[in-house]
Formats: C-alpha cells, structure tokens, sequence
C-alpha cells in the first residue's frame, strides 16, 4: 500500500511538473497524501484498486489536454487499425472519407481512394471525416493535407526539424471540407488545421481535443501509455495548435449523443432534434460562429451568399435531372449536410465563372 501511495503521489508530481510548461498551477488545493490517506481509513466499501483508479483518472482527467491516456501500440484511439473505415459517393457527385487513423499510409490510402472515384466520377469535392479521430504521425498528417497543395511551403514544425510541401502537377485541385469534433486530437487537429491553413478548405464542427502537442510517451504495465506534452504544435506559418483545439470555421452545435448517433447512420432521423440539416437543398444550418483562418480559403459561405444574389442558381449545382434528387434519401447529419451543401454550392460558382 505505501508503494501505491509513492507511485501515485510521484505520478501527480511529474503531471504537475510537466504543466509548467503551459502554466502555472496558481490554486494548490488539499495535500495529496492526506487525502488519499483519509479516503482509504474512513470510506467504507472503496477498495485499493477503486481508489488508485479514481487517483490516477483524477489526475489525468484535471490535467488533459497537457497530459493523456493512450491506447497500446497496435491500436488508435478510436480503437481500429483502418486507415480509411468508410468511403462513399454523395450526389454531387461529392466524396466522402471516414478516417479512422492518422498514420502512416494514409496519403497514399486518400490518394488511392480519389483517383479511384475520379475514372468514373467528375468530383465536385471531398468530405475528410476525422470526427473521433486520433494519432500521433504529425508528418502523415502534413503529408496528407500537401495532397491539396501544388506548391513549395511550410506546413509542419516539429522537434526534428520542419516538414515542407513540394511543388507538383499531381495536386489534387478540388476543394476539402474536414469535419471535426471534441474526440479529434492529435494528428487529425494537424491534419484539419494545415488543410485550412493552405488554403485548400474549411473546417466544420466543434473545436477539436487541444492534444496536437510535442510530448514524452511512457508505457504503462496495462499496455497503455501516458503521454506528457511539452509544448504545441506549430504551422508553417509559425501559428501554434492551442490547448483550446483547432477552432472551426463554421460551428455546428450537435449534442454529443445525437453526434454519436448520426456518425453512425447520417440518415437518421432523431426526434428529439429540434432542427435537422438537410443535404438535398440549400445552405442549411444557421452559423453558430467562426474564426478567421490564417490564410483566405478557396471558398466560404459568404462567397457563396454573394454569387447567389449575383443571379447563379443553386439548381445548376448538380449535373442530375430535376427531380431526381426528391429520390434520394435525406442526410440528417449536420455536420455532413452543411459540408455537402457548400461542396454543391462551390460548384455552382466554378460553374457560373467557367
């Protein structure tokens, strides 16, 4: 028992430590010890084990972003080894991309899945999907998003030294919209913020984890590993990934269990939503908020606002016969059906200037 109270006690020692490098820890609170002491003498019922679980969660729990449980080796946060878990067409025709890690291999697998859907489809855009997503390659990350860039720049500082994008005539030249949410951390924050900040698209959802940071990982004897940042993440053009996440360009408000249950089934309808997103019409959603991204993107909503009252239509955004789309079923999703929405939208105004 003396040893478990040391191993805690040094375990909050080097969590505390490691926060200096963020900040100051300016309200102390009781002595670890004497509580920890007092819970074990006099609660009835809580075992060794219940209490150093409470003990360690605690910590973790009071200190996350800047320190965090991770998942074993050969398995992501997210709890799957698939690079890609789900790839699909939207009428548009508009792609559409579930990340299921961010690691080595995924340009490559993004890569592979466009140039597929190219040969028998003319793409409007793509839909990244890295709610819920994790990993801790930030050079696949950067790799990933230079996908969309067809010229020489920053993207990426890292302890190691910077990752640059390079010139190229393969660039993939149709707009990104990344969804994201609480539960996207590490790489994908890189992955969503590099996309934006390259201009090659917009960032839809709620602000990502704050957990794209440089750090120490420790193995833990239940296959876990604890994972001490030091300092943030910093882009190429020297904005740095705060503790607060990457925010969004548009918000979408969604609670989280009705988040849960659209990004299993985008079709669904939930009752108890007060408004649904619909992907089949117009702009959709009220805009909660946004922030300015460091460079101009290629597209926004406002732009899109602007054409429409210039006299486009928003009929001209697909190449289906009217009527069609009435068949189609509804996506309720309000992430994916705002992302769908300005992916159409754009190639309304691409049409128009053509």
């Amino acid at each position: 028992m003396i040893r478990l109270v040391k191993a805690s006690m040094t375990l909050g020692f080097c969590l505390l430590v490691s926060s200096c490098c963020f900040g100051d820890v300016t309200n102390a609170g009781p002595e670890f010890e004497q509580v920890y002491k007092l819970l074990r003498e006099h609660a009835p019922g809580i075992s060794e084990a219940e209490l150093n679980r409470a003990a360690v969660h605690g910590l973790i729990s009071e200190l996350n972003p800047k320190v965090s449980l991770l998942a074993g080796e050969n398995q992501s946060a997210s709890g799957t080894n698939s690079l890609i878990l789900k790839s699909s067409i939207y009428e548009g025709p508009i792609g559409y991309l579930r990340i299921g890690r961010v690691s080595d291999g995924l340009p490559q697998a993004i890569s592979e899945a466009i140039t597929k859907w190219s040969a028998t489809n003319k793409l409007k855009g793509v839909v990244l999907d890295v709610r819920y997503t994790s990993g801790d390659d930030y050079k696949a990350a950067a790799n990933t998003a230079d996908l969309f860039a067809s010229k020489h720049r920053p993207l990426v500082k890292l302890s190691d030294g910077l990752i640059e994008g390079r010139d190229k005539n393969d660039a993939i030249k149709m707009p990104v919209a990344v969804l994201v949410n609480r539960q996207t951390s590490q790489a994908a924050e890189v992955l969503a913020a590099v996309i934006r900040e390259i201009g090659a698209g917009l960032v839809l959802g709620s602000n990502t984890a704050g957990q794209a940071t440089l750090g120490q990982e420790f193995p833990l004897a239940n296959g876990e590993r604890l994972r001490i940042a030091t300092e943030p993440i910093e882009l190429g053009d020297g904005t740095k990934i705060s503790s607060e996440g990457v925010q969004p360009d548009i918000k979408i408000q969604v609670k989280p269990e009705d988040e849960r249950a659209y990004y299993a089934d985008a079709f669904r309808v939930l009752t108890r939503t007060g408004s649904l997103a619909s992907a089949t019409g117009t702009l959709t959603n009220q805009i909660a908020g946004t922030n300015r991204a460091p460079r101009r993107p290629r597209f926004n909503e406002a732009e899109l606002v602007r054409e429409r009252r210039e006299g486009v239509s928003l009929d001209a955004a697909t190449d289906a016969p009217r009527g069609r789309e009435d068949d189609l079923p509804t996506v309720h999703d309000p992430a994916l059906a705002r992302a769908l929405d300005l992916l159409k939208g754009l190639a309304v105004v691409r049409q128009s200037r053509s």
